[in-house]
């Protein structure tokens, strides 16, 4: 069995479950951390058994970003600087692996994401926090910017002027607000987010697997694409998934009034 350092990696069907298992530190990245989570996408992006991803953290905090304790050492040893420079570049690698990851990702948010952590929930493709969860981008606070993908996913997410104000502040908002502007897709009680991230898992599992990670791929794609762009490339791509067994199922569901059984065929 491969092993995952500071994450538990499961799958049960066709869901991968990805934890972050540093509780003691509020889930921070450690070097481990961020190899293991890109190790571990990147094997359920390869298995064909696995429809579906869930992010999530043991403890109180999602993640709170870099462990600063740590960082600090490193630069105190010898060549350290160098390898906390190649640690943020591990990091920023595993976020465009995680958009190119052609399944979706679903992020359970059970408490603070903070930094690098939030940049890490804001790569997901849907965001589902508890109530009790809050959100920073506290790079500014260490004298920094956000390095790691908030500077792409914010504006995107909330607009530049809530994006510059997040970034400038490194202020804290919670749940509630988080929601209101966009940061997260929906807000659950903390005692209902495993069963609502699960619920939603298990929904898109049972989806036409092709036709969902073709759409992922398509909106993403979009966002540099024009309209006129954007109808021209999805044409082969509608073609080929008209061919498909899985939509051949759908039209006899439909039909045969029942629900589909898509096979990813």
């Amino acid at each position: 069995m491969t092993e995952y350092p500071d994450i538990l990696y499961t799958k049960e069907g066709h869901i991968a479950t990805i934890t972050l298992n540093r509780p003691e530190k509020m889930n921070s990245f450690s070097a481990e951390m961020s190899d293991s989570i890109y190790r571990a996408i990147e094997d359920s992006a390869k298995d064909r058994q696995i429809r579906v991803i869930i992010l999530t953290a043991k403890g109180r905090a999602f993640c709170a970003g870099a462990d600063v304790k740590q960082m600090a050492q490193r630069f105190d040893e010898p060549g350290g600087q160098e390898r906390e420079r190649e640690q943020i570049d591990r990091r920023t690698s595993l976020y465009v692996l995680m958009q190119k990851c052609n399944k979706p990702i679903i992020c359970a948010v059970n408490g603070v994401a903070a930094g690098g952590g939030l940049d890490l929930s804001l790569a997901c493709d849907i965001r589902i926090a508890s109530d009790q969860a809050r959100f920073a981008e506290v790079f500014i606070r260490r004298g920094m910017m956000p390095a790691s993908g908030g500077t792409y996913f914010l504006p995107r997410l909330v607009g530049i002027d809530r994006a510059l104000l997040m970034a400038w502040t490194g202020d804290m908002i919670d749940a509630k607000e988080a929601e209101r502007i966009g940061l997260v897709t929906m807000v659950v009680p903390h005692a209902e987010l495993e069963m609502a991230v699960m619920d939603l898992a298990e929904k898109l599992a049972k989806g036409p697997p092709l036709a969902i990670q073709r759409a992922k791929q398509t909106i993403y794609e979009g966002l540099k694409w024009d309209l006129e762009t954007t109808l021209k490339m999805i044409q082969p791509i509608v073609k080929e998934l008209n061919q498909t067994e899985d939509h051949k199922e759908g039209a006899r569901a439909f039909v045969e009034k029942r629900e589909p059984v898509f096979r990813g065929e």
